[in-house]
């Protein structure tokens, strides 16, 4: 795989993160992605960077998900996103 193939994914893998966050703030559901981009709004955040931030927490719940070979851990996920802006403790 070239490198522009890998760009071309990466940014397709971001882009889809971005909208099922966004679908999650649509839907407040899990109740938590509405709160967290209200918590990180009013102390300042951008939303561009509130999506970006919360998408690496959804990121981080797959793989930790594909990784442990379990079902996705909704309560982790919405710990995770409650904790924002510190981003989980295993991220780089």
């Amino acid at each position: 795989m070239s490198e522009h193939d890998e760009n071309e994914d990466e940014a397709f893998t971001e882009a889809a993160l971005i909208q099922a966050i966004e679908n999650q703030i649509e839907a407040a559901e899990p109740p938590a992605a509405l709160a967290t981009l209200n918590k990180l709004s009013l102390v300042g955040y951008e939303r561009e960077e509130i999506l970006q931030l919360m998408a690496m927490v959804l990121a981080h719940e797959i793989k930790a998900m594909l990784d442990a070979d379990r079902p996705f851990d909704g309560a982790a996920y919405e710990q995770a996103l409650r904790a924002l802006p510190e981003l989980p403790k295993e991220m780089p």
